[in-house]
């Protein structure tokens, strides 16, 4: 019998997060300049990000070591746990084995830590105050308050208006820890008071409040900006997760025939599928698998083409799966899946056929999550039941075709602050939303010509 949960020790941190564009070749395309549509300076970028970052954006080392302060600050939670749900497999009668990584003991409650220290770090060290940021379910801004209070530096978050609503213990989290919260749109900024003019009631979008924190970083010489997803060196740094889970396994002698991960941005999902990835492009039989709302389903039905990152046209274009900068989507609750675009490598990989996407409603995603605080006794949060779904969807296939498959899934973070949302679960108030595909007809068509 395989044990309960398998670990790592201090030790065995990694030293180096890990760039998997040095084993897979994807076609990546630069950012650009929307005036231009050239590719960016790295001189225009540098007035939001440290040098650091951009460097690390635009790598093709395989190989980038941590800072040793870093790694001690990871100490405080990693290496995280490893899991076999063994009570789930039972529940649903699978021979599947399911294994599950555990992000939910980070101080912020998630995996988001891992890169919000290291950016909070590198900010520090080029002499930044302060960062600004957006977040939408509130994971993201509670790790940057984190991370810049460890740092001893100032943040500010622009939080997506529905979540700011809908999560309050979040908002207060990023309080605890020091962070000035705005609910966005807000009237702090230019794009935040233009998006009021024209709809008063907006509900907000992270694109909205991306643009809002974008706008904030630039307009301050002592702040910079800080994304929790999206971004190449945020992937990068959240490749400990599926380096410990891989050296986790290869303790017991498993390796998984499935990787499974909810995708908003795309960081949590590559940073377990990454390692994994390398192998299946070098030939390996694995199967890597992205799940996504069904109301926000950027890969499943979104376009592969050059789009803004934010609402208000602030930040380069990125070539990437979108479903139009300006499409706000419905008010679900997994606030952390809401993003307009996915990830340029995650979009890349898709777009080449070496992983896999798949999207569900929110009702689903809520059922599979109360299923697994039910025999694996954590509450997770609404994003990370995605992953969960997507998990028992690969475990009831392998029932039926009765086959005893190895199933990874990251269980990105716990859902303490979100029992708002599972209390309307449970009095039968959360609705399914289906694909707004007027909406995001009339988004798409709003996109820059590129070409």
């Amino acid at each position: 019998m395989d044990p309960v949960k398998v670990t790592l020790s201090e030790q065995e941190l990694p030293t180096h997060w890990y760039n998997v564009l040095a084993d897979v070749k994807v076609e990546m395309f630069p950012p650009l300049d929307p005036a231009t549509l050239q590719p960016m300076a790295p001189q225009k970028l540098a007035a939001i990000f440290p040098m650091a970052l951009l460097e690390q954006e635009m790598t093709g080392e395989r190989w980038i070591p941590i800072p040793d302060e870093v790694r001690e600050a990871y100490l405080l939670y990693r290496p995280t746990p490893l899991y076999r749900a063994y009570r789930l497999e039972r529940a649903l009668g699978t021979p599947a084995k399911i294994y599950y990584n555990w992000e939910g003991v980070s101080p912020a409650g998630s995996h988001k830590p891992n890169t919000a220290i290291a950016q909070a770090y590198y900010n520090k060290k080029e002499g930044k105050r302060r960062l600004a940021t957006e977040t939408g379910a509130g994971q993201w801004g509670s790790a940057l308050a984190f991370s810049c209070n460890m740092f001893g530096m100032a943040c500010t978050v622009y939080m997506v208006l529905v979540s700011y609503e809908q999560k309050p213990y979040r908002r207060e989290l990023m309080r605890m820890w020091g962070a000035e919260v705005f609910p966005s749109p807000s009237e702090k900024t230019a794009s935040g008071r233009h998006i009021l003019e024209g709809d008063p009631d907006c509900p907000g979008s992270l694109g909205i409040a991306i643009s809002e924190a974008v706008e904030d970083a630039a307009t301050h010489d002592d702040t910079n900006y800080s994304l929790g997803s999206v971004l190449n060196h945020v992937l990068l740094h959240q490749t400990v997760v599926g380096l410990e889970a891989k050296k986790k396994l290869e303790k017991i002698g498993v390796y998984p025939d499935v990787v499974v991960g909810c995708v908003g941005g795309g960081s949590n999902f590559h940073g377990l599928a990454a390692p994994f990835i390398a192998d299946r492009a070098a030939g390996k039989n694995v199967r890597i698998v992205a799940c996504e709302p069904a109301a926000c389903p950027s890969l499943t039905r979104g376009q592969y083409t050059f789009d803004f990152g934010d609402t208000a046209g602030l930040t380069p274009l990125m070539k990437m799966y979108t479903l139009g900068h300006d499409f706000v989507p419905p008010a679900i609750h997994s606030g952390g899946l809401r993003y307009h675009g996915m990830a340029p490598i995650v979009s890349a990989l898709y777009h080449a056929k070496i992983i896999e996407a798949m999207a569900c409603h929110q009702v689903a995603a809520f059922e599979s999550g109360v299923r697994f605080a039910r025999t694996e006794g954590i509450a997770p949060a609404p994003e990370a039941a995605h992953a969960i779904y997507a998990a028992e969807r690969e475990a009831l296939r392998c029932k039926a075709e009765g086959k005893s498959e190895v199933i990874l899934f990251n269980l990105c973070g716990h859902g303490h602050f979100d029992m708002s949302s599972y209390q309307k679960y449970f009095d039968g108030q959360l609705h399914n939303y289906e694909y707004p595909a007027e909406a995001v007809a009339r988004s798409l068509a709003k996109l820059p010509k590129v070409g």
